[in-house]
């Protein structure tokens, strides 16, 4: 289950939406199914209309209105000329949160998702089951998102009943673990990945929002993040990421050390904008936990020549993104031989081998390989796929198998083999129309690694991770080997994980677990203020919505 949490000041304009038509006409049936006690014995179970929206809304806003609590959030915003960073107080009293379930897991009852809206309520603190006056809130529920998840939101008032105000302090992830538990609780799929640290990074409705008015074939975060890993598994050192990222048409700056201009601590990327418009830059970490600068430098090898190379280019690129030009062009500037091909598919034939050595609890090691792995194929993609196609499917698969934690991250071990040549032949060779026997080769060296992490998941008990893993290698991965030449192979019966294979998708009953809806008074509780301990801390009169 994933929660989706935002911050605002119009619960009026929230409640009409939720029972609107919603962006797409895609709201059906927008009803109640948990909540204040008193707004559901008045509203109940009905379809909501705006006025009714509206007279929710009222209920909810009821304590903050009566006692004139100011409920403050930060926010920056940056000049579209001289991209200056401010920041700034706005209204921040609504807390909203969605929490919806994959398509696959199908639909659930009115009952058990009123169960789990009151239990997260409680869980989150904004109950009376926190021992401190309740916050008003209702769960509203409006049938199936565009993308077929069936979901719920909960509309929260962050002024409790007394006066104070609820704490949202670390709230995305009490949000997460709170889900987690909620998972386990009811039955729901658990997500083995997010306990194991290999969750990928979530979209914002807004990117997707901004896809569809733009009829891109995906958001731009995505579009980022393989043109990054491509970049990075085919360089050799820093300098030369920089220069691929830029003659692949990516705006990139550097981020420097607090009072320094000769270190650099991180990146951010971004899609060259249309006229009019300024770039939206993604940070190498928001694309994902192993595209952060650190985490790229350790597949890299350092030297000081290397790195004063990477300062020069770091910096030629600070001086004016959108006009950059190379301090010292390197090995992207040239075409791959094609005696080239089979040394490099040689190479990754020696990797599959190693790999037989590596312990399947050596996450980090397997972790390397899932990234160069999924940077042969991105890098492969951004060469013949003018739109994502089954190779970016691809490397974004394999490389969730790379998204660990920092701390359980380390420099690849040196005597490990790469698919760091692979990616560079595979981006930079020459197009020619139907694929090659050299690519197919190339491919079922890649497909002979992609198993071995499928089988280290499997090995560790992953389920989730192998299965997700065994169904890229029968779709995506079938796709790519049926438009190249078949390649005479020494055995004859191929990987049956490998084919397409009839799985029934057994789905849950949506009653399952029913557990009654949390029940309180038809009549809305009593606003009376509570006195305030003196003297006020300067946490308690900042008006960040903490308790």
């Amino acid at each position: 289950m994933m929660p989706n949490i935002r911050r605002g000041g119009q619960m009026g304009g929230l409640m009409v939406y939720l029972a609107g038509g919603g962006r797409h006409n895609e709201h059906e049936e927008q009803h109640l199914v948990a909540g204040d006690s008193a707004i559901m014995a008045q509203h109940g179970y009905s379809v909501l209309d705006t006025n009714t929206a509206l007279a929710i809304a009222r209920s909810l806003d009821a304590p903050r209105r009566a006692f004139d609590v100011e409920v403050l959030r930060m926010v920056k915003d940056s000049d579209p000329v001289t991209g200056a960073v401010t920041s700034k107080r706005v209204a921040g009293d609504v807390w909203h949160c969605s929490l919806s379930l994959r398509a696959e897991e199908g639909q659930r009852s009115d009952e058990k998702w009123g169960s789990i809206a009151q239990d997260f309520a409680d869980r989150m603190g904004f109950t009376e089951s926190s021992g401190k006056a309740a916050c008003r809130w209702v769960a509203v529920r409006h049938g199936l998102s565009t993308n077929g998840n069936d979901h719920i939101h909960l509309a929260v008032s962050l002024v409790r009943e007394d006066g104070t105000k609820a704490t949202t302090h670390n709230d995305f992830t009490r949000a997460q673990e709170v889900c987690r538990d909620l998972e386990r609780d009811y039955g729901l799929e658990q997500l083995e990945s997010r306990g194991r640290g290999l969750g990928e990074r979530g979209v914002k409705p807004a990117e997707r929002e901004r896809a569809v008015r733009s009829s891109a074939a995906e958001v731009d975060a995505h579009k980022m993040e393989r043109s990054v890993r491509a970049a990075a598994t085919a360089s050799v050192d820093e300098g030369e990421f920089v220069r691929r990222l830029r003659r692949g048409g990516v705006l990139i700056r550097p981020r420097y050390a607090a009072g320094r201009d000769d270190v650099v601590a991180g990146y951010s990327v971004a899609v060259r904008p249309t006229a009019g418009e300024k770039p939206i830059w993604y940070g190498g970490g928001r694309l994902a936990r192993d595209l952060t600068l650190p985490r790229l430098r350790e597949g890299w090898p350092e030297s000081p020549q290397t790195a004063q190379g990477a300062v020069d280019e770091w910096r030629a690129t600070a001086k004016n993104p959108w006009e950059y030009r190379p301090v010292a062009p390197g090995r992207e500037e040239s075409t791959p031989s094609p005696e080239m091909w089979k040394q490099y598919s040689d190479e990754i034939g020696q990797l599959r081998e190693q790999l037989r050595d590596v312990p399947v609890t050596d996450r980090a090691t397997w972790a390397h390989v899932a990234r160069e792995t999924a940077g042969a194929f991105a890098a492969w993609s951004q060469r013949v796929e003018a739109t994502p196609g089954p190779l970016a499917q691809t490397s974004r698969e394999l490389a969730r198998s790379a998204h660990l934690r920092a701390y359980q991250s380390r420099p690849k071990p040196a005597q490990l083999g790469s698919a760091s040549n692979a990616a560079m032949i595979l981006m930079q060779a020459a197009s020619g129309g139907q694929g090659t026997m050299a690519e197919a080769i190339m491919l079922r060296q890649l497909g002979r690694v992609s198993v071995a992490i499928l089988d280290m998941h499997s090995a560790v008990g992953d389920a989730r991770r192998a299965e997700q893993v065994t169904a890229m290698l029968r779709n995506q991965f079938a796709a790519v080997t049926d438009r190249l030449p078949a390649v005479p192979s020494k055995t004859t019966q191929p990987d049956s994980r490998m084919q397409p294979a009839d799985v029934p998708v057994v789905m849950r009953q949506a009653t399952d677990g029913l557990a009654a809806p949390g029940t309180g008074s038809s009549v809305p509780n009593k606003l009376q203020l509570t006195k305030r301990k003196t003297p006020a801390t300067p946490r308690e009169r900042d008006g960040l919505g903490r308790d």
